[in-house]
């Protein structure tokens, strides 16, 4: 069966995401940024917001720990939308074709509840969703099954009609294991052309 539905990720594959973007301008040099986010602002630490936790809550704890890095650490909060490196190259372009070839497509993204309205404003594309799961909403993340399994359930479709698009490879076994199609995350390039195989986009020539 070939998909019929497009679900996207959204940081990584729609929006350039990276804390090394704001601590370059914080921190002297590279091994200075490295040493920061591998030992304290930390992925781990972060997917904690996805999950839900409020960043108050969660930078009040790291600061207790890290007393000496209080300003670094509170700026991941107020000055988190320089963390933001702009749209990946052209993917924005396909979420617009494929719905103006009338395409179902939806999202399902872990990012935290308190700053994705903040990326809305920033980005427009992110309200084009027919269905979108944002994890800090839902108190589940990727790679969990159950956040799949809850958006199938909210868009009334199956996984074998789906194809789902994300940079992470983790997210992309389980999806797989779900029995949705997938596409690892390259470049919008490589994955216009398998939208195109799935005859997704019929309408690519005429939408300018």
């Amino acid at each position: 069966m070939n998909p019929t539905v497009v679900v996207f990720d959204i940081g990584g594959v729609l929006i350039d995401w990276n804390p090394g973007y704001l601590y370059r301008k914080l921190l002297p040099d590279e091994a200075s940024v490295s040493e920061f986010l591998g030992e304290v602002c930390t992925l781990a630490w972060n997917g904690q917001f996805d999950a839900g936790m409020r960043f108050a809550e969660g930078i009040a704890d790291l600061v207790k720990r890290h007393p000496e890095k209080a300003e670094l650490i509170e700026a991941y909060w107020l000055r988190w939308h320089e963390m933001l490196g702009g749209e990946v190259p052209g993917t924005s372009a396909l979420l617009a074709r494929l719905k103006a070839a009338g395409v179902q497509v939806h999202a399902i993204s872990n990012w935290s509840a308190e700053t994705f309205p903040r990326a809305r404003e920033l980005y427009p594309f992110l309200a084009e969703f027919d269905v979108l799961v944002v994890s800090g909403q839902e108190k589940l993340v990727k790679p969990d099954p159950a956040i799949f399994e809850r958006f199938l359930e909210r868009a009334g479709v199956r996984a074998e009609e789906c194809i789902f698009i994300d940079d992470n490879a983790a997210n992309i076994a389980v999806a797989a294991s779900l029995g949705f199609h997938t596409e690892h995350f390259r470049t919008a390039e490589a994955l216009e052309r398998r939208l195109n195989s799935h005859g997704l986009l019929p309408q690519l020539q005429a939408v300018q």
